[in-house]
């Protein structure tokens, strides 16, 4: 039987949305995980930089505080889109 009905079109489910827009699910999954990745090398990155673990000494030392906290404070921006879903196309 034809499951198109002419007097009341399927709703799109966000599966079928999901498959439409970006070929498979491997995309969407491969997009969560990197998310993940870059969210802990933000934030890890930011913390090395506070605890002067490359050893940046003279003027160089307020250079480590300021890019410090802010790649922890856009690793933490990052985390909440990625829970919000903020930055998914579907």
């Amino acid at each position: 039987m034809n499951e198109y009905d002419y007097n009341n079109k399927p709703s799109e489910s966000d599966d079928d949305a999901r498959s439409r827009t970006s070929g498979t699910g491997t995309p969407a999954v491969m997009r969560t995980i990197f998310g993940i990745i870059m969210i802990i090398v933000y934030v890890g990155m930011g913390v090395l930089l506070l605890i002067n673990y490359f050893g940046w000494e003279g003027s160089w030392a307020w250079t480590r505080w300021v890019v410090g906290v802010m790649l922890i404070i856009y690793g933490i921006w990052r985390a909440y889109r990625q829970v919000k879903g903020i930055d998914s196309p579907y």
